[in-house]
C-alpha cells in the first residue's frame, strides 16, 4: 500500500468522493441537501490518498478553517477496505501536512449516524468539542478536535 498527496482534481479522489456522497446521502436521509452543502471540494489545500497498486482504498483532505486551523474534510474509505487501519494511516498523514502546513489544530464535523467515523477520530486522539461553524445548533453532527504536536 503507498500513501499519496494530491489535489482535488486528483480523480479517484473525485471517484472516492461520489461514492461518499452517496453513503451520505442514504445516511443523512432529508438532512443531506444541508450537509451537501459544506462538504463540497472547493477550498481543498491536500488530499491523501492510499492505494494498493492502481486501485484507490481511502482518501481524506484538508481545507483552511481559521488562521492555525486546519479542516479535514472527504473522509472516505471504500467498503472492502475497511477495519484494516486505512483510515487511520490517511487521517495521520493529513495531520503531519497540516502541521507541515502550520496548522495547530484539526477541526472536523461528522454525523452521529456515522459511528464508524466516530470510533476512528476517537482512537486517533480527537475530542469531542461544541459544534462549530455552520453545524451549531445542528443536532445530528459532532464536531471534533486535535491539537497537533509542531
Amino acid at each position: 500500500m503507498k500513501i499519496v498527496t494530491t489535489g482535488p482534481e486528483n480523480r479517484d479522489f473525485i471517484a472516492l468522493v461520489r461514492h461518499l456522497d452517496a453513503d451520505l446521502a442514504v445516511r443523512d436521509g432529508e438532512e443531506h441537501a444541508f450537509y451537501a452543502r459544506y462538504n463540497k471540494t472547493n477550498g481543498i489545500e491536500q488530499v491523501v490518498m492510499a492505494y494498493t497498486g492502481n486501485k484507490p482504498l481511502a482518501c481524506g483532505a484538508i481545507k483552511a478553517y481559521a488562521p492555525g486551523i486546519a479542516e479535514i474534510k472527504r473522509m472516505y474509505t471504500a467498503p472492502e477496505s475497511r477495519g484494516k487501519g486505512i483510515a487511520s494511516l490517511v487521517l495521520r498523514e493529513l495531520e503531519r501536512r497540516a502541521a507541515a502546513l502550520s496548522y495547530t489544530k484539526c477541526i472536523l464535523e461528522t454525523g452521529k449516524k456515522q459511528p464508524e467515523a466516530i470510533r476512528l477520530y476517537e482512537k486517533n486522539g480527537y475530542r469531542i468539542i461544541p459544534n462549530y461553524g455552520p453545524y451549531k445548533g445542528v443536532e445530528n453532527s459532532l464536531c471534533f478536535e486535535k491539537l497537533l504536536k509542531p
